[in-house]
């Protein structure tokens, strides 16, 4: 061997072992930090302004004590997240804490990757009892907090309250029955001369789910999923067919307006409604951060409707959760619950209420003089606060525990656009009930559920 291929092979040799010494310490330390803090993974699907807010708690949190450092990454949207999710779980890439929307509840349990919160908080000692009862309910099984709710939202309809004082007409109560929506969008419609459309519904799964929850039914059986696992919907319901024959009176009345579904619709209703092209419309709490920034007329909130001759049972959560997975040392378990913790303190949900249109869900929020501010200005942001704190839990308004929603709904809005359109609300809702059974049927079988 030639002293020049003598000294590659010493060259190989002394770069491997350097090699092996940098991964094997960044294999063995990958949960080390720098200043020897323990590095907790989170995984988020927070964009946009709202991500900037996630930032800065995190920093926040990191800045509060020296022991932990959180280290967030975003993942793209909730259905890409969580995929990586289950993709990535028991490798040295998954997350220690992670946040998941709430449709992939069911999901996410029936997994077993992760540990539930109440072990921590049982350990901790922690007040549940001072997080929202509704929000804590999607995400608790067999009398355990499985995960702990973040950003959280309602659906409640807002009104433009500068038309409505323009044209004489009396704002919406606290929680409006159907009729009486109904009859403030015809006065819209007719005392502006047809200029105006009254209201809106736009396409959208969520907003049938809540509806058959507001008027005291439920989607699945089994409790919407909360005492087994679910084998059939009842969308052909009463409170379905009460919910589409509201909308169809509107739509036949002239003073309804067709925006149709997607992001598009979302987009172009927030639109109108900003434009005066639209007086009512029902979407996320969440929105009303948007409308305060960009509303020149002023903003009105109420209560989601519900149905004639019915009081309202209360309507879901929407957002998503934090969930610790089990795939990590305890150290780094209990590091992801101290920040999950710190994410629900009185003055950090109040911030993050105020920054998002996401709901505080500390009860001790509304005390701080973070949101005693806010509320000052915008006093309408007690309202969905207001509606989530009055509503008592129960299975119909906790949440669907059932797997597969991101399809199931995209059928929902199908049958939903047919009768929009004009098809037969009971005949078009049995097609789509016999059409989701038998995917819960064949997703059932396929997952080895009775």
């Amino acid at each position: 061997m030639s002293k020049y291929k003598k000294l590659i092979v010493a060259l190989t040799v002394i770069i491997s072992i350097i090699l092996v010494g940098i991964f094997g310490k960044t294999i063995i330390a990958q949960s080390i930090s720098k200043d020897n803090r323990i590095q907790i993974v989170f995984w988020h699907e927070m964009g946009g302004p709202a991500e900037k807010t996630l930032i800065k708690m995190v920093n926040d949190f990191n800045s509060s004590q020296d022991k932990y450092q959180v280290v967030p990454k975003y993942q793209g949207s909730y259905d890409t997240a969580i995929q990586k999710i289950f993709q990535t779980h028991g490798t040295s890439t998954s997350p220690a804490v992670f946040q998941s929307s709430n449709i992939s509840t069911a999901q996410v349990l029936k997994s077993g990757y992760t540990t539930p919160v109440q072990k921590f908080v049982n350990r901790d000692h922690f007040d549940l009892n001072k997080i929202s009862p509704v929000a804590r309910a999607f995400h608790a099984q067999g009398g355990e907090q499985q995960a702990m709710p973040f950003n959280t939202s309602q659906p409640v309809l807002y009104y433009n309250a500068t038309l409505l004082e323009k044209y004489g007409i009396t704002p919406p109560s606290t929680s409006p029955s159907y009729s009486e929506i109904t009859k403030i969008s015809e006065e819209l419609y007719e005392k502006s001369h047809h200029q105006v459309k009254g209201m809106t519904v736009q396409i959208y799964g969520w907003l049938l789910e809540e509806a058959i929850a507001n008027n005291g039914g439920m989607f699945t059986n089994q409790n919407d999923g909360h005492t087994g696992n679910p084998t059939k919907v009842s969308i052909n319901s009463p409170e379905a067919i009460a919910f589409f024959k509201w909308i169809r009176k509107n739509i036949k009345n002239g003073d309804f307006m067709d925006y149709g579904s997607g992001t598009m619709a979302s987009t172009n209703q927030t639109s109108g409604f900003l434009t005066n092209k639209v007086g009512m419309y029902i979407q996320s709490s969440a929105s009303m951060s948007q409308l305060n920034k960009k509303n020149k007329n002023k903003l009105g909130v109420t209560y989601f409707p519900h149905a004639d001759g019915k009081a309202a049972n209360g309507v879901s959560i929407g957002g998503a959760a934090l969930w610790i997975s089990n795939d990590k040392p305890q150290e780094i378990q209990q590091g992801a619950y101290e920040f999950i913790k710190y994410t629900v303190k009185p003055e950090v949900q109040a911030q993050w209420q105020k920054s998002t249109g996401y709901m505080a869900l500390n009860k001790n929020s509304k005390d701080t003089k973070i949101l005693k501010q806010f509320y000052a200005k915008h006093s309408e942001g007690k309202i969905p606060s207001q509606q989530l704190q009055n509503t008592i839990p129960n299975y119909g308004n906790s949440g669907i525990l059932l797997e597969g929603m991101q399809g199931i709904r995209k059928l929902e809005e199908n049958a939903m656009e047919k009768i929009y359109r004009g098809g037969d609300i009971e005949k078009v809702l049995q097609q789509n009930e016999d059409a989701i059974n038998e995917i819960i049927y064949n997703q059932n079988r396929a997952n080895g559920y009775k």
